[in-house]
C-alpha cells in the first residue's frame, strides 16, 4: 500500500498563520494536521467560552481556512485539527457555514466525548485525552475536514493512519510507529530546526524561516520525517531526536490507543532532510484515560524593582523589609508572597542596564483586592522613601486571574467517544480490548565507561544537546549526544546528583532519570518545579523552555577527547 503523506501546519494556538497555505502549495500531501491545544490553551479557551458560550475554539483556524479550504479541496488534501478545543461541534458548524459561503462542497465531521467538565465541579474545563479512533471513523465515512476537541497530539496522525491503512486496534507496533511520527510532527518547526540546541552549526539563512514537517508513513508503522523541498530549516538526526525527547518521560510513552516504547525507536539519516524512523514497538494502552483539569486558582500581581550599582544585596533586603511591613499592615495581606533576585548586574558596567539587577515580587490570593491596591499602593508609596536609585520596570496593576492545571485519570467507560458525521449520524467509537498497567522499564545495562584521560572544564552544551518543557507542574529535560564515545561518558557522568548540583533550583525536588540508549539520550523529570502549571506562572520560566539551555551552559569536567 502506498505511503500516507501527512504534514503539520500548526504547533500551537498562535503559530505561523500562513503555514497552512505553505503546506498545501509546497508539495504533495494526503492529510494536513493542525495542533492548537496545550494545557494553557484549554484555560484560555475556557475563559473565552465564559464570555461567549458559542466560542471556546481556536478562531484563527477559521481565518486560515477561509484562505485555504478551496485549495485543499482542489488538491484532495484532507484536514484534521484539534482546533475545536472546548467546542468542536461549534467549530464544525462554523466550518460548514464558511464552506457554504465560499461555495466549496466539503464534508465536515467532528469528534466529541472528551468533555467531562460536568463530572468535575469547580473546574473551568475538564477534558479527557482521546485517541485517534474517532478521527479514523470520520475519515472512513468520507469526511474532508475533521474537527476534534482534546485528543492527544499524536492522535492527529494515528487517526488518519488507521483510516488509510486499515489497522486493527491491537496492531500495537504499527500504532506505536504512528504515535512516534505524530509526536515528532506535533510541535511543527521544532522538528525542522526551531528551538534547536545546535542551531549555530547551520547558516542563519537556513533557519530563519523553517518549513513545517511532514511524515511519509508506511503500512508497517515505519516512516520518514521530511519537509517540502525548497523550504527552510533542516531535518536531521539531531532535530528529530530533540523533538522525540520533548515533553516525554520514560521509555513507555502512553496514549489512549497504544503505549509506544521510545527505547525501541531507531533513527537513520536516509538523505538530505530525510530521517527514517523504524523499529518502534508498541504495547497495550493503560486502563485509564488522562483528564486535564483546568480551574481558576485566584488572582496574581507582580512588581519588579530595579537595583542599580553597588550594594545590590543590601538594597534588596532594604526594600523587601519595607514591602513586607507594608503588606503585613494591609487590610488584606496576600496569601502567597514570593521574592526572586536576578543578579543581571555586572561590575564596572558600561551601561546603566548592565549595571542593574532585578528584584521580582509576585503575590497571589483568592481575592483580587488583596493583590491589587494592597500591592500597588505599598510599592509606589516607596518611590521617594527607599533605596537609592529606586524605580520599577512597570507599576503593578489591579491583578489578573491565573489558572491551575492538574491531571486526573478516569476509567475508559466514563468517556463516550463519538464520531459525528457530516450528515448528522453519530458513530460510537469502541474502546480497546486489552490494557496494560503502565510500569517503569528497568534501566538498561550501561555501556563501558571511557578509559581514564585528561579532562577540561567546559560547558556541557559543547558536547550535548538538550530540549526541555512542561507537563503540568513537572518539567522534563532531555539530553542527548551524537557519538558513542560521548554517550559512554554522558550516561555515567550526568547522574541525578550531578543534575541537581548543576541546576540548584531542582535541589529538594524529586528527580527521575530515564535512560534511552538507542537515542544516546537521558530524560530527566523534575517533579513540582513548575508549581501548579504554566498558567500559575510559578517561576521565571513557567514552561521550563529554557531549563535545558541552562543545563547546557553549566560547566563540568569533560574528557578532552570529546572536545
Amino acid at each position: 500500500m502506498r505511503p500516507l503523506r501527512i504534514g503539520n501546519a500548526s504547533g500551537f494556538y498562535g503559530d505561523r498563520f500562513d503555514a497552512l497555505r505553505e503546506m498545501l502549495t509546497g508539495g504533495p500531501l494526503d492529510v494536513v494536521t493542525g495542533d492548537y491545544l496545550a494545557e494553557l490553551t484549554m484555560l484560555i479557551l475556557g475563559r473565552d467560552r465564559l464570555k461567549n458560550p458559542a466560542g471556546g475554539y481556536a478562531r484563527t483556524f477559521l481565518g486560515q481556512l477561509e484562505e485555504c479550504l478551496g485549495l485543499a479541496h482542489a488538491r484532495g488534501v484532507r484536514i484534521v485539527t484539534n482546533a475545536g478545543g472546548l467546542n468542536p461541534a461549534g467549530l464544525a458548524d462554523a466550518v460548514r457555514e464558511l464552506a457554504g459561503r465560499l461555495g466549496i462542497p466539503v464534508r465536515v465531521a467532528h469528534v466529541e466525548g472528551d468533555d467531562l467538565t460536568a463530572a468535575h465541579p469547580g473546574t473551568l474545563a475538564a477534558h479527557a485525552y482521546l485517541g485517534g479512533q474517532g478521527i479514523a471513523a470520520c475519515l472512513r465515512e468520507g469526511a474532508d475536514v475533521v474537527v476534534t476537541g482534546r485528543v492527544t497530539d499524536a492522535a492527529l496522525v494515528t487517526g488518519p493512519a488507521v483510516a488509510h491503512f486499515g489497522w486493527g486496534p491491537e496492531e500495537y507496533d504499527r500504532l506505536a510507529g504512528a504515535v512516534v511520527a505524530g509526536h515528532i510532527l506535533e510541535c511543527g518547526t521544532q522538528a525542522t530546526g526551531g528551538n534547536y540546541a545546535f542551531f549555530a552549526e547551520h547558516p542563519p539563512a537556513l533557519l530563519r524561516r523553517p518549513g513545517f514537517p511532514l511524515a511519509e508513513l508506511h503500512e508497517d508503522g515505519s516512516g520518514v520525517i521530511t519537509k517540502h523541498d525548497g523550504t527552510g530549516g533542516v531535518v536531521d538526526l539531531g532535530t528529530v531526536t530533540a523533538q522525540l525527547l520533548y515533553e516525554t518521560a520514560g521509555a513507555r510513552y502512553a496514549g489512549p490507543d497504544v503505549t509506544a516504547r521510545l527505547d525501541t525507536v531507531r533513527l537513520t539519516q536516509e538523505g538530505p532532510d530525510r530521517v527514517r524512523v523504524e523499529g518502534v514497538r508498541g504495547e497495550a494502552p493503560p486502563p485509564a484515560l488522562k483528564v486535564g483539569l483546568n480551574r481558576l486558582g485566584g488572582f496574581r500581581n507582580e512588581v519588579t524593582f530595579v537595583l542599580t550599582g553597588l550594594d545590590i544585596e543590601a538594597k534588596a533586603a532594604y526594600v523587601r523589609d519595607q514591602m513586607d511591613a507594608a503588606l503585613a499592615g494591609a487590610k488584606s495581606r496576600p496569601a502567597q508572597i514570593r521574592w526572586d533576585l536576578a543578579r543581571t548586574d555586572h561590575p564596572d558596567a558600561p551601561t546603566e542596564e548592565t549595571a542593574s539587577a532585578l528584584l521580582r515580587l509576585v503575590v497571589r490570593d483568592p481575592a483580587q483586592e488583596a493583590v491589587g491596591r494592597a500591592l500597588s499602593g505599598a510599592a509606589i508609596e516607596l518611590a521617594l522613601a527607599s533605596y537609592p536609585g529606586f524605580h520599577v520596570v512597570a507599576p503593578p496593576g489591579k491583578g489578573s486571574p491565573y489558572g491551575v492545571f492538574e491531571a486526573a485519570y478516569v476509567d475508559r467507560d466514563a468517556v463516550e467517544h463519538t464520531a459525528v458525521l457530516h450528515d448528522g449520524r453519530r458513530i460510537p467509537v469502541p474502546g480497546v480490548h486489552d490494557t496494560r498497567v503502565l510500569d517503569d522499564v528497568p534501566e538498561p545495562p550501561l555501556p563501558e565507561p571511557l578509559p581514564p584521560g585528561p579532562t577540561r572544564r567546559a560547558p556541557l552544551g559543547v558536547v550535548a544537546g538538550a530540549r526541555s518543557g512542561d507537563k503540568g507542574g513537572n518539567a522534563n529535560v532531555g539530553v542527548w549526544v551524537r557519538t558513542d564515545a560521548a554517550w559512554r561518558w554522558l550516561v555515567r557522568a550526568l547522574t541525578v546528583d550531578r543534575f541537581r548540583a548543576l541546576l540548584p533550583e531542582t535541589a529538594g525536588l524529586p528527580v527521575v532519570r530515564h535512560v534511552l540508549p538507542n537515542l544516546r539520550a537521558l530524560n530527566f523529570v523534575v517533579e513540582g518545579l513548575l508549581g501548579e502549571g504554566v498558567a500559575a506562572q510559578h517561576r521565571f520560566d513557567p514552561q521550563a523552555k529554557g531549563l535545558g539551555e541552562w543545563l547546557r551552559a553549566r560547566h563540568l569536567d569533560i574528557p578532552e577527547d570529546l572536545l
